[in-house]
């Protein structure tokens, strides 16, 4: 049914933050008119029975021969049930084109207690479910169609004499709600040899499929709030930094932002113990610990600063930091997965300075992400990084789950096939 549920959050969300004083009182206020009427997506009945397929068991069986391979071949008929340690990352994107209908239900099927919706917004500033704010040229087929013209960036060819990548841009923001709803999510790839849109479209990495692709539902952050809801999972929306000049549109402040879509929440009658927000911005996660205090006891820094190229440092900082992060209410911290593990001196893979410091410092650990990397027989890639030469078989990715769930002591991890870690964590009563 019809409604006119993110009028009211988005004009809301307005009128708290001008009596919070955040709107300065020369900026230009939204009319009514201005926001879209949403449809609210077709309900869907929560997984009574939670499947893990075929994939944990090859992993566990890619194991060498170890006391930690014998226990998890013990848990191999289950039964297995949902848990919070398995975080859905943008559901089960693995296999299913990300932040999707269809990739949230197939997480939730998987025992994902936890998932996630990468939130920015549109140009009528609704707040919809992506990765990037502009990133619909790799996610959607946006360029396959009429609104291919409204995009920051319009799609233009590879040129192999000169030796430039084929390139478009296209923004949440450059298109309303309605216009974003037209779209069909695919899986995150772009051919950047390619010459046309078609070729351009199609560049799935070969670890993963398009199988279930051909036509992903879109969704606003409100829609997968209800929809969460229907499969009966928690929520970790992260509010993604803005591509476009804040305040966007005059008056549509990175502070009103960061207050929307507590708001959604809040209108929507969550429990915020059941609500994750993440930000790499502290300034939104220090907000929520401010002004929206059952939010912000459990919102999540997440910690880039840990690997900022541009600071030869950044790891002891990152280190350096965790105190004071603690001291401003900060509870929870979620670097990447490689920068809470090391190898010692016999190649073994161990907690690493900053897991330890964190836990010392009284903070809670959440980290990402397992399933992103395709094979690992030749290392892992970025999130092996600290580890690499531990790294050899796919199998090995459990001993890496393993020493993050039991020496360094991780709440939750995200993924991009829950399954693996929904096995995992019922083997070991997590």
């Amino acid at each position: 049914m019809r409604n006119s549920f993110l009028k009211s959050a988005a004009i809301g969300a307005v009128a708290i933050a001008a009596s919070a004083g955040l709107i300065a009182s020369n900026e230009t206020a939204p009319q009514a008119d201005e926001f879209a009427d949403v449809e609210a997506p077709m309900s869907v009945a929560a997984p009574t029975n939670i499947q893990v397929g075929n994939r944990p068991y090859f992993l566990v069986e890619d194991m060498e021969d170890s006391e930690l391979k014998e226990t998890l071949q013990s848990c191999s008929e289950g039964p297995f049930e949902k848990t919070d340690f398995s975080i859905g990352h943008r559901g089960a994107c693995l296999q299913f084109p990300e932040h999707t209908k269809e990739s949230y239900v197939a997480a939730a099927r998987q025992g994902a207690g936890i998932m996630e919706c990468d939130v920015t917004f549109t140009k009528d500033l609704v707040l919809v479910c992506r990765h990037a704010q502009c990133d619909l040229h790799t996610t959607t087929n946006i360029l396959d169609t009429p609104l291919a013209a409204k995009c920051s960036e319009p799609f233009v060819p590879a040129d192999p004499e000169a030796g430039t990548p084929a390139s478009a841009k296209c923004c949440t923001s450059d298109i309303t709600f309605r216009e974003f709803k037209s779209l069909c999510g695919k899986m995150d790839a772009a051919n950047r040899n390619a010459l046309t849109v078609e070729e351009y479209l199609d560049g799935t990495a070969n670890f993963r499929t398009d199988l279930y692709s051909a036509c992903g539902t879109v969704l606003s952050h409100y829609e997968s709030i209800q929809l969460f809801k229907d499969l009966d999972v928690k929520f970790t929306p992260e509010l993604k930094s803005p591509e476009v000049e804040m305040p966007f549109r005059g008056f549509y402040s990175q502070q009103l932002y960061a207050w929307h879509i507590v708001l959604e929440y809040w209108l929507s009658g969550v429990d915020p113990d059941n609500v994750w927000l993440q930000s790499f911005n502290l300034d939104d996660v220090l907000q929520w610990v401010r002004f929206n205090p059952r939010f912000g006891k459990q919102a999540v820094y997440l910690d880039d600063e840990v690997y900022d190229s541009s600071n030869p440092n950044a790891y002891e900082d990152a280190i350096a930091l965790l105190p004071e992060l603690a001291e401003r209410g900060v509870n929870i911290v979620a670097p990447p997965m490689q920068f809470l593990v090391e190898l010692d001196e016999n190649n073994d893979i161990v907690a690493s300075d900053y897991a330890i410091a964190a836990k010392e410092a009284g903070l809670d650990i959440i980290t990402w992400t397992i399933e992103r990397s395709g094979l690992l027989k030749n290392g892992g890639g970025f999130y092996y990084s600290t580890i690499t030469d531990g790294i050899e078989t796919d199998g090995d990715m459990l001993e890496v789950l393993h020493v993050l769930a039991q020496d360094v002591g991780i709440i939750g991890i995200f993924s991009d096939w829950p399954a693996t870690v929904t096995y995992y964590a019922n083997c070991f009563g997590l």
